[in-house]
């Protein structure tokens, strides 16, 4: 863990030093140990079973385990082996070769579904027979892991959020004193703008976090699919400090104004839809990944796209609407962040009501006859169920 927390000082090193191979060679020397460490890991609780799951336990194969998470675990260090020693020959070369290290499980899965079709003589496994460490796109993931990363993530870019407010929008008490008469309050409203962001940043992380935990509140099974959108979707969350920064930072009226709440727009435009992506995944597997509540057809299925939907539709209209009007651009920008949370309060009201107006419309005689069994069906079903 001390070696990947200091992951990210390599990347500025070979963000601010692209051309020198110092920034690489710490990279993936970092990598490598980091590798061996899980390794040796992996060796010792073979040594010793009962550290194992109950599924390697009982295997009669576990030397077939063994092997194939070592192979998974040093992939990676190989990897990285072969792009240090490029860093001295070619240095772009060993950059592209870390960008491979990312995708290269997806693409030799899209490669062998490929040749699949194309020789038509395969089978895709089903869900439950994909074995471990495969990256097929069904493969199973642990769904408390998938949350605990996420919330972690969220709860370090509110932190960076606060960390920002309070660190450069604190007045001088010098210059409070000379500029200001002393006067504490006349002085913070010079900082008008940066609050306005700041609540609209806040509030737009939580609300990307409630739609996260709302979904996941009928994910049954998380698959590494959607793992890969939630990991998209967490990577944009991260931009939320960058796009509080750039709201405030530029002159009213400028051509970089226009251009910052743009780029925020988009920030919150693929945070949105990659949970919404999250969601269209495990519908084609519904039976395994969701609860029948938000299946298709069930009662909070509508409710759900609604809710995932609102804030790729508001950041896609707030970009339009700021290239219209760009002269108010931040504004239409603080007005979306501060008027969605009151959106959420409403959707469920508005959901009914637009459901109720298109059963009117195409099946009024179906109107009677649909409501009586839903009701039936809430009583019946226990708190359990709706929870899990």
């Amino acid at each position: 863990m001390m070696l990947i927390t200091f992951l990210p000082y390599t990347f500025s090193l070979m963000a601010t030093f692209p051309s020198n191979t110092f920034g690489i060679l710490l990279f993936c020397a970092c990598v490598m140990v980091i590798g061996l460490i899980q390794a040796m890991i992996v060796l010792y609780g073979f040594s010793h079973p009962f550290f194992l799951s109950d599924q390697i336990q009982m295997s009669e194969n576990q030397a077939y385990y063994k092997r194939r998470i070592l192979e998974v675990i040093m992939r990676v260090p190989i990897m990285c082996l072969f792009a240090s020693i490029f860093s001295f020959i070619y240095i772009q070369l060993s950059y592209i070769i870390l960008a491979l290290v990312i995708f290269l499980p997806y693409i030799s899965q899209c490669l062998k579904w490929i040749w699949s079709k194309a020789i038509g003589g395969l089978v895709e496994d089903s869900p439950d027979s994909v074995p471990f460490y495969t990256y097929h796109p069904s493969e199973p993931l642990s769904k408390e892991r998938v949350e605990a990363f996420s919330d972690g993530v969220y709860a370090i870019v509110a932190t960076l959020l606060i960390l920002d407010i309070c660190k450069d929008n604190v007045p001088d008490p010098s210059v409070v004193k000379k500029e200001f008469d002393g006067k504490l309050l006349v002085a913070l409203q010079e900082y008008g703008p940066e609050y306005l962001a700041y609540f609209g940043s806040f509030a737009t992380v939580g609300l990307l976090w409630f739609v996260h935990h709302s979904l996941f509140l009928y994910v049954t099974k998380a698959t590494r699919l959607m793992g890969l959108f939630n990991t998209f979707s967490l990577a944009f969350v991260g931009g939320l400090p960058l796009a509080y920064q750039l709201t405030h930072e530029f002159p009213r009226g400028s051509l970089n104004e226009l251009e910052a709440v743009q780029i925020s727009c988009v920030i919150i435009f693929f945070a949105g839809l990659f949970q919404l992506a999250m969601w269209v995944t495990a519908l084609f597997t519904e039976r395994e990944t969701l609860h029948p509540y938000v299946r298709y057809g069930g009662r909070e299925h509508a409710f759900m796209l609604a809710k995932l939907s609102v804030y790729p539709c508001v950041a896609l209209g707030t970009f339009v609407f700021s290239c219209i009007l760009s002269r108010f651009s931040t504004s239409i920008f603080h007005m979306m962040e501060i008027g969605v949370p009151f959106a959420f309060i409403l959707l469920r009201l508005l959901v009914r009501v637009v459901l109720a107006a298109i059963r009117w419309l195409f099946c009024p005689a179906r109107n009677d006859l649909d409501i009586v069994p839903v009701e039936e069906e809430d009583s019946q079903l226990p708190i359990n169920d709706i929870v899990t």
